[in-house]
């Protein structure tokens, strides 16, 4: 790269973070903190991540629009049903700025676990969501411990392997 490559990239750099079309947020790693959140869920109560500290926490991105992740709900609830008892949770966070489309979702395919509305998408901004599906599990020190992009049939069994090492630490 030449000399004046750099400042030109640079400066790129610094229009496209002022046009919005680039962010300086810290990219979200495995073994880095999770960015914490509150959130409003579909029963009123507002859900906060670092209360739920001392539990795993899978939280996943969702859209009603989305086809793999209508056929993902079933399969995380169950996974929750599972090892809730064993001090596991999943946050369904859905990313649409009208939450009707995923409540009308919600009485096609009911879940157990908390649903919460990130409507403003400050949530999936901070998380750096751009898949839908997209799945983050939180260990009980509140780390990521893993990052996971879409959905395909099986991809649920890595999430509970997953589970299954960070609840026997």
């Amino acid at each position: 790269m030449t000399r004046t490559a750099i400042p030109m990239l640079r400066l790129l750099a610094v229009l496209l973070l002022g046009l919005g079309l680039a962010t300086s947020a810290p990219a979200l790693e495995q073994s880095k903190p999770a960015p914490n959140f509150t959130l409003k869920s579909a029963g009123g109560e507002n859900v906060k991540l670092s209360e739920l500290r001392g539990q795993v926490v899978l939280i996943n991105f969702w859209a009603s629009w989305c086809g793999p992740c209508r056929q993902e709900m079933p399969l995380l609830d169950a996974l929750h049903q599972r090892y809730k008892s064993l001090g596991f949770t999943v946050l369904g966070v859905n990313v649409e700025q009208d939450p009707a489309k995923a409540r009308q979702m919600l009485e096609d395919i009911p879940v157990s676990f908390p649903v919460l509305f990130d409507t403003r998408n400050q949530v999936s901004e901070a998380y750096q969501v751009d898949a839908m599906p997209s799945t983050v599990i939180v260990d009980r020190d509140g780390v990521v411990r893993y990052i996971h992009k879409g959905y395909v049939p099986g991809d649920e069994n890595k999430y509970q392997a997953v589970v299954r090492k960070l609840i026997r630490e």
